[in-house]
């Protein structure tokens, strides 16, 4: 089996450059603030936090997934796009990598709209099971909407 690619449309009543400031260059402090039962820390193993820089992800106790390395393969500030790399994880015994490119727009109404195109790299000789992605993707979803619930709550945060 190949590569497996799910992409998907997004919309919020925030507008881009706040939920991209917020979900992409303050996530490091933000979602341990937001979700401590789900992240522990997040910290910085290499770089400036530009491409090339790798992020461990240190998820809380209890679940099956201790950690995630990723790295950033692109980040324009201007243009709002964002591209990472899921390198390295206990939980990655039958991936490769994952990669994700995510692109946020601004909409009429004020607010944005995105997209996520996810790539999931297996390992040679696995077959992945889309059905178990699809949850794993549900599950991420619920982190902007995690996000995207604190930035409406707070109309002055990443203002």
């Amino acid at each position: 089996m190949g590569v497996i690619t799910f992409t998907e449309e997004f919309s919020s009543p925030v507008p881009a450059r706040r939920l991209f400031k917020a979900f992409v260059l303050d996530f490091d402090n933000l979602l341990p603030k937001l979700m401590p039962q789900v992240f522990k820390n997040i910290e910085t193993i290499e770089g400036d936090g530009g491409p090339g820089t790798i992020k461990k992800l240190n998820i809380s106790e209890g679940g099956e997934v201790k950690y995630l390395k990723h790295r950033i393969d692109a980040l324009d500030k201007e243009k709002l796009i964002y591209n990472y790399t899921i390198i390295e994880g206990d939980a990655m015994d039958k991936i490769e990598s994952v990669s994700y490119e995510i692109k946020y727009e601004v909409s009429p109404d004020g607010g944005c709209k995105g997209t996520t195109v996810n790539k999931y790299y297996p390992k040679t000789g696995i077959e992945l099971e889309e059905e178990k992605i699809k949850e794993a993707r549900a599950k991420a979803m619920g982190l902007y909407k995690v996000v995207e619930g604190y930035l409406l709550a707070n109309p002055d945060a990443y203002a």
